[in-house]
């Protein structure tokens, strides 16, 4: 089974203190993350969902905004120290950061920097995938995702900007994904 070490409970009962992911191979540990991001974006949606069927739509999509304008800037944060990027890293740190995103782990994804303009898409969005699956509409995801992409280029560097170029429901695009704009102005 995976090799995954066994653990088992102090012989009093309690557990024991103990960092089990040190043991783990490496193959292991990324497909420990992959179970890991599929796990946030499952609550992700379940506390969508439950919002939606309470609330209705609009009001779901307004704490939607509320909590992923706060999400984004964090995790921005928190992989701009990961990589160990300068205050003002470019496209060049957003591309390497929009690779690390937990939505990284589990969207299919590509950056291509050109000039001082990078071109982000989700080429297949898990949400749509799994909501086309299920005979479901398609998430009109472009206002929450208009504030969580253009808040994470700004937390990576003051200077950048962002505009959607597809997402649903103004697809230009595959409506399973959506492509972003990030242009970097110099000062």
């Amino acid at each position: 089974m995976n090799n995954i070490p066994k653990h088992s409970a102090a012989t009093d009962g309690s557990a024991l203190t103990h960092d089990f992911l040190q043991e783990l191979s490496k193959e292991q540990l990324v497909n420990l993350l992959e179970i890991y991001a599929k796990n946030w974006l499952a609550l992700d949606g379940f506390w969508f969902l439950s919002l939606e069927e309470k609330l209705g739509m609009d009001k779901a999509m307004e704490h939607d905004v509320a909590a992923w304008r706060q999400f984004t800037v964090t995790e921005a944060n928190r992989l701009k120290e990961f990589l160990g990027l300068s205050e003002r890293p470019g496209l060049e740190g957003l591309a390497q950061a929009l690779h690390l995103r937990l939505y990284g782990r589990v969207n299919k994804h590509s950056c291509e920097i050109c000039g001082n303009k990078l071109i982000f898409r989700n080429i297949e969005c898990r949400v749509q995938t799994a909501r086309a699956r299920k005979g479901m509409e398609f998430h009109p995801c472009k206002e929450v995702a208009m504030h969580e992409y253009s808040s994470f280029g700004t937390a990576i560097d003051d200077r950048i900007t962002c505009r959607c170029l597809s997402c649903y429901p103004d697809c230009t695009e595959d409506a399973t994904g959506c492509a972003w704009e990030y242009t970097l102005h110099e000062d």
